[in-house]
């Protein structure tokens, strides 16, 4: 029986990877469409070899676009997260780095028309509603890839890619403090539970006898943190409001310390049942807006940044990344107005990804 082919764009996105899809040219039911990625992306075997995932969880998350119909937005981007091993398909995350290629992408796969020597492109994530401009190098018509932008964790410098986050308070859940605390005693651990474009459970990396400077290696080696770590994640989903989250990455995990090289704050992001190799764009989001709010978690492991818009700059393991927040704060509390990112993105390789038609016929 003859295999499946499925246009696809390898991209990187920020400091991930994987293939961006038009969403019109795979499986409308979930169901079948998760088993389509699961068989591309070769879930199931550590190293994926079946199939064209990196053996990572930064290597293995698909973006899906099309035209919005979303008011005052122009593409549509669907996000998955499949797992390197078990054979599981997330939908319910959205991944900021990923969304780094978006704008790239939309321009490649002909749904984006360039509008210049730069190019705004609105974008609506599928996955929480949030909305995000994304601004991108199109001299005479084409995407610039090549530029002096540099991100830690990825080698050399691209042209840049900024993105502009706006609605993203209570992605998930609803609104910023999921549990309705600004901190929480999970099994004997202080917790900030927030939602700003990605539902984390944060923690002090002290707390659990660590000192939040530990390379992602050993981290993801220290098995005894995590299985100290996933009963805390779970109770935090469940009193954020999402249920049974055994088999989501969602909540999100992170640990912060004391910044050691100049920044705001170092922090290490699990994602969540291993160390981030850097640091996710919605998490820095949702970290940057911890530090900013009183009496979080984050109080009193750092200098308050000035100005407004503030520049929070978080390290992690690679390096680190900034966060510009447009925020106020008054008798309610923390707002956040905006948050943006510089980002990079490139073109890997094109053409058609296949996967047996016992699994999809394409029809």
């Amino acid at each position: 029986m003859p295999q499946t082919a499925i246009p696809f764009h390898f991209m990187r996105g920020g400091t991930s990877r994987g293939p961006y899809f038009r969403r019109e040219d795979l499986p409308a039911d979930l169901d079948t469409l998760a088993r389509v990625l699961v068989a591309a992306l070769g879930s199931g075997q550590k190293l994926n070899i079946d199939g064209i995932g990196g053996g990572a969880a930064v290597t293995t998350k698909v973006a899906m676009l099309s035209l919005s119909d979303t008011p005052g937005c122009d593409v549509d981007y669907f996000f998955a997260q499949v797992s390197v091993e078990d054979g599981l398909v997330d939908f319910k995350p959205t991944c900021g780095n990923i969304l780094s290629g978006v704008g790239p992408a939309a321009v490649e796969m002909g749904l984006i028309t360039p509008q210049g020597d730069v190019t705004r492109i609105r974008i609506h994530s599928v996955n929480t509603g949030a909305k995000v401009e994304a601004i991108l190098q199109t001299p005479g018509g084409q995407v610039e890839y090549e530029g002096s932008a540099a991100l830690d964790g990825v080698p050399g410098t691209a042209a840049p890619i900024f993105l502009n986050f706006m609605d993203v308070v209570g992605s998930v859940t609803g609104s910023l403090l999921a549990t309705g605390s600004v901190r929480d005693v999970i099994d004997g651990i202080e917790v900030t539970c927030m939602d700003v474009a990605m539902p984390i459970c944060i923690a002090r990396a002290s707390d659990f006898g660590l000192t939040g400077y530990e390379t992602a290696a050993e981290l993801d080696d220290n098995r005894a943190f995590y299985a100290r770590m996933e009963p805390i994640r779970l109770e935090a989903g469940r009193r954020m409001g999402l249920g049974d989250v055994s088999k989501s990455v969602t909540p999100k995990f992170a640990l912060l310390a004391p910044p050691r090289n100049g920044g705001t704050i170092t922090a290490r992001y699990f994602m969540p049942w291993n160390c981030h190799p850097t640091m996710a764009v919605t998490g820095a989001q949702c970290l940057a807006s911890c530090v900013l709010t009183p009496g979080s978690i984050a109080e009193g492991l750092f200098t308050p940044p000035e100005g407004q818009p503030a520049l929070v700059l978080i390290e992690h393991p690679s390096g680190a990344i900034d966060v510009t927040v447009d925020y106020e704060t008054g008798a309610e509390g923390f707002k956040l107005n905006s948050a943006g990112l510089l980002r990079t993105a490139r073109l890997l390789a094109r053409g058609e990804v296949m996967v047996p038609a016992s699994v999809w016929d394409g029809k």
